[in-house]
């Protein structure tokens, strides 16, 4: 038996902040409360928490890790390995890869390959097409995270706009279906609109006039009355805009609600602003949109009509994001820098830190019925993250993980820094040292 004592730590977990020492036996929390009073194994290797936070583990359920096909811009391996550095230690990623993860046996290559290469826990999604329901209802809800559909084309372009295969996919799945909504005629109108006025040198701040508000709730709102009509399990993924707040309730707990939704870090940190220093750095697909829109989504985490936080991790390299508009991808590496932005936003009194755990590490468990997972409690898995609130740091080339090597929060001083990040009780990441040895577990669903 292995075993770790973590002394003196501020437990924060399940809206509480406490003092507390905790007991890992192998790969589980074995004790929480007083060591003096716990059956501590000889060889216990300890660990002095004062001054630190110890939370569960950040769970992100939407990441880009390229891999298969597009590993030049990163690969499971690299990405993981970026991830845990950032405390993050499980993660469900998506099918836009090369090929597409469309069929089970596409999906059970990347299972293998996660097996092999990642230093975090992970789950695949199964991307929805036009034409693969069969697949679809194959799939082991037990083992795999859900379905992904996109009701707007972005990176891979996977759109599903055929009418009767949306229609049947709400009404046969009962696996949680997690959707990109952008409305893609909308998106294609606004193109030619700014294409005339700008011709290809369409300055990247016009972004969210392209992809922009109406595209966006357009979307969310067919694809929300789709879930009440067919009683579908739905996730939308990465709001952006004050508009589709109104789409959610806050009136039952999350395990009781059918439909959910998800604000990703960028959409909560940047607005319009930023695209006049950072350009296409920060072109994502949705546009990061208004200061009107970022305060409004900040409210919705903050009054539960918001989930889940989370990345949408997806790196390009830097000489595609330096492109002009059109040829320049959409989306940014976020996974190692997520847990301290949203750290910096509770230095600035924006969350509560409990409310920082609640949405990174307990609701995509919640949601996702992970077993085991996202909590600190006895006979859970030990998946925890070490935290010195007061080390402040300048996020540089020299400490960027990602294969991609860029970040848009390159320069920025966080106040807070991951000390240690705990998977399955080994110590993966320690002080800026990586247990290359260390491989993570697939995640395992109660349904």
């Amino acid at each position: 038996m292995t075993s770790i004592l973590i002394k003196n730590a501020t437990i924060v977990n399940e809206g509480k902040t406490f003092q507390s020492d905790l007991l890992i036996k192998d790969e589980l929390i074995a004790s929480i409360g007083t060591s003096d009073l716990m059956d501590i194994p000889k060889g216990t290797k300890i660990i002095d928490a004062t001054g630190l936070l110890l939370i569960p583990g950040v769970i992100d359920d939407q990441v880009h890790f390229r891999d298969p096909g597009l590993t030049y811009k990163g690969d499971i391996y690299t990405e993981s390995r970026a991830a845990v550095a950032g405390g993050v230690t499980s993660f469900m990623d998506m099918p836009n890869t090369s090929p597409q993860t469309v069929t089970i046996d596409l999906l059970n290559k990347k299972y293998l390959s996660g097996s092999e290469n990642s230093f975090a826990n992970y789950s695949f999604y199964l991307g929805a097409t036009n034409n693969n329901l069969d697949e679809v209802l194959k799939v082991d809800h037990s083992a795999v995270c859900g379905i992904k559909l996109f009701m707007g084309s972005s990176t891979g372009n996977m759109l599903v706009d055929n009418k009767t295969a949306l229609k049947e996919l709400f009404a046969k799945t009962s696996l949680p279906i997690a959707a990109h909504c952008e409305d893609e005629s909308i998106i294609r109108k606004n193109s030619e609109i700014y294409r005339k006025k700008y011709g290809e040198n369409i300055p990247v701040k016009m972004h969210p006039q392209i992809r922009s508000r109406e595209a966006c709730f357009r979307s969310s709102s067919r694809a929300v009355n789709l879930a009440k009509e067919y009683n579908t399990r739905l996730h939308i993924l990465h709001l952006s805009t004050a508009n589709e707040l109104k789409l959610f309730s806050n009136d039952l707990a999350l395990n009781q609600k059918r439909i959910t939704a998800e604000v990703c870090i960028h959409h909560l940190w940047f607005d319009e602003s930023s695209y006049s220093e950072l350009g296409t750095l920060i072109k994502w697909n949705p546009a990061i949109k208004t200061r009107f829109d970022r305060d409004a989504l900040i409210n919705g985490v903050n009054n539960n009509l918001i989930d889940i936080i989370a990345t949408d991790h997806a790196p390009h390299t830097l000489a595609e994001k330096e492109n002009s508009y059109f040829k320049a991808p959409s989306g940014g590496p976020l996974v190692q820098h997520s847990l301290v932005a949203m750290l910096e936003l509770w230095h600035k009194k924006i969350f509560s830190i409990e409310k920082i755990v609640e949405k990174m590490c307990h609701n995509p468990a919640i949601l996702f019925n992970i077993r085991n997972r996202g909590f600190i409690r006895e006979g859970y898995k030990a998946d925890l993250c070490l935290i010195n609130p007061s080390s402040p740091w300048i996020v540089s080339k020299e400490n960027i993980l990602y294969k991609c090597g860029w970040s848009p929060f390159e320069g920025t001083t966080f106040r807070s820094k991951v000390v240690q990040t705990i998977v399955n009780g080994t110590i993966v990441y320690d002080n800026g040292v990586i247990n290359e040895q260390y491989r993570g577990q697939r995640l395992m669903f109660d349904r």
